[in-house]
């Protein structure tokens, strides 16, 4: 039974989300303000967060930030009203996914497992690109011998791309196959995912060797 932790401030929105995903068969955890949140996240060790982004003390971008510094987990956060400036800024400070509320309780339901189930079709091999080592059994990463902290979702996004080396994924497959949902052509997760994952596996993120930009196509793994 996958382990939840709902951080909602809204009393009437947090109730009724929690007893529509426990009905789902997800066991949740509730907390109505960030920092008692981030208590239970260290705590508890969700599989999975769903994170309002307005909240009474820490906004819900502090948040993601401290979550991702923090804990391991997936993290899905709830924007009003889906602008770009909410949906930019939450997935910069590390969310994997978003959804805009009002939400359908069966909707968010199929995207947190979408998100938990992102790490579980690698096939066995131990893999050497440079300094980079993908162990795909253990769904380790080291770089130069160390491991890497990488989310689930960085850790897919590597895994599909590091399994075709030189093959160019548009923005759209990427989408298909790593977050499992057509999301309407929006890039923006993909794009911040891989900035994200640049920071951890690049020496120099703005000159990548591993995860590089094909200018009008997408993406594509190198080292050539």
């Amino acid at each position: 039974m996958p382990r939840l932790l709902l951080i909602e401030d809204d009393p009437a929105v947090r109730e009724g989300l929690s007893i529509a995903l426990r009905h789902q068969g997800h066991q949740v955890d509730t907390a109505s303000t960030g920092r008692q949140g981030l208590e239970l996240a260290r705590a508890g060790q969700p599989d999975a967060v769903v994170l309002d982004l307005m909240l009474p003390d820490l906004d819900g971008f502090e948040v993601c930030r401290r979550l991702r510094a923090a804990v391991n987990v997936s993290i899905i956060m709830l924007t009003a009203r889906g602008d770009d400036f909410d949906v930019v800024a939450g997935l910069e400070a590390g969310a994997d996914d978003y959804v805009v509320k009002p939400v359908q309780p069966r909707v968010l339901d199929a995207r947190i497992r979408a998100v938990l189930r992102r790490i579980g079709r690698a096939p066995s091999a131990v893999e050497t690109h440079r300094e980079l080592v993908i162990d795909r059994t253990g769904l380790i990463v080291t770089k130069a011998g160390r491991p890497l902290a990488l989310t689930p979702t960085e850790l897919r996004l590597l895994l599909v791309l590091a399994e075709s080396p030189q093959q160019v994924f548009a923005r759209d497959q990427l989408l298909r196959l790593v977050w499992e949902q057509d999301y309407l052509g929006d890039s923006r997760l993909v794009d911040a995912c891989v900035q994200r994952l640049r920071a951890k596996i690049e020496d120099d993120p703005s000159a990548p060797v591993y995860l590089q930009t094909v200018r009008g196509f997408g993406y594509r793994f190198g080292p050539v």
